[in-house]
């Protein structure tokens, strides 16, 4: 063999190597996110310890999980809109929750918040009179 040969066999080997390394740490760093960000799905705290402040919030009909994650960050009531929404999405309350006026605290998980949609009389519901 000659020298240009095995020159172009190891830069070639080389990188391979360089690739496989880069590709390698790109999933790990991934990976590595998308399991912290799954994590807080279920586990975020409240944005405040303690009794926190009270926030009055109005949620439509007609937005979103996402309008509403928007609206709760812009409100101090959660850390990041798009978790928030990927918490409403996955949650048990996510066809309980009613349109209305809600008062909510920042010391309150987006579980609680979601619960107290879900359950409280909003005042625009009718009553059915039982027989």
């Amino acid at each position: 063999m000659n020298t240009g040969n095995i020159i172009s066999a190891v830069m070639g080997t080389i990188l391979r190597v360089v690739v496989s390394v880069a590709v390698i740490f790109v999933i790990y760093k991934g990976a590595t996110r998308f399991y912290d960000y799954g994590y807080r799905i279920f586990t975020e705290p409240a944005v405040s310890n303690g009794e926190g402040r009270t926030v009055t919030v109005a949620v439509t009909e007609s937005m979103s999980p996402f309008d509403i994650g928007s609206m709760f960050e812009e409100k101090g009531l959660t850390r990041d809109s798009k978790l928030f929404a990927f918490q409403y999405i996955l949650s048990e309350y996510r066809k309980d929750v009613k349109p209305g006026i809600f008062e909510l605290s920042t010391g309150m998980t987006a579980e609680e918040m979601m619960a107290v949609m879900a359950s409280e009389d909003t005042g625009d519901e009718e009553t059915v009179e039982e027989e």
